[in-house]
């Protein structure tokens, strides 16, 4: 098993993100803690387990506020059917917390907003650091801090080995269509560098 501990700070914007993994033949296993000041502050704890193919298993997320709490829970059948729980306490001027689970199935991967993370499961699945390829997706993504679920379409293309491990090209073709970005991997496929979001910290 490899167990990495590792930071990231936000490029966007003041944030800091703590995450331990574990990677090994059953999957990959993370608990991880987000701290941020947009579009208020908040403090997001989560963990994330997958099956031995990389596909979610279940993300569990709690978030918390001056005065106001959420939490939600995604669990994911293997075969692209969800459940989605959600709950909030106090109020917040941001959206409900929680989405249609039905607007998200098919998709194989959850995708928490404003974490370098999650990026990792799709690619390595499709070994994209490692030899030239690409892929569409759909993922069950996870906005911040609100918590909403929705349907996203998502594309990774492998670009280049690099020494330390790969550059993987992400284009965004549901929410914020026309975004890439070029991500700077190690070589377990965490992200040193995405680009506009986050860098390796350490």
């Amino acid at each position: 098993m490899t167990r990495r501990l590792v930071l990231w700070s936000g490029l966007d914007g003041w944030r800091a993100e703590a995450a331990t993994v574990d990677l090994d033949a059953a999957g990959l296993q993370a608990t991880g803690s987000q701290l941020g000041v947009d579009p208020l502050p908040y403090r997001l704890d989560y963990a994330l387990s997958t099956y031995p193919d990389l596909a979610t298993r279940s993300l569990q997320v709690q978030v918390t506020g001056d005065g106001w709490a959420r939490r939600l829970r995604l669990d994911h059948d293997g075969a692209g059917g969800w459940r989605c729980d959600a709950g909030q306490d106090g109020r917040a001027p941001l959206p409900d917390a929680g989405g249609d689970a039905a607007a998200v199935r098919g998709a194989l991967d959850c995708d928490l907003a404003r974490s370098p993370l999650t990026n990792t499961m799709p690619i390595r699945r499709h070994a994209l650091a490692e030899r030239p390829g690409a892929a569409d997706f759909l993922m069950a993504f996870v906005s911040v801090p609100d918590l909403g679920v929705h349907p996203s379409r998502q594309r990774y293309e492998h670009v280049r080995r690099t020494p330390q491990g790969a550059v993987v090209r992400f284009v965004d073709r549901g929410l914020f269509p026309g975004f890439t970005a070029e991500l700077e991997l190690d070589g377990d496929g965490l992200a040193v560098v995405y680009p506009e979001l986050a860098r390796r910290a350490g």
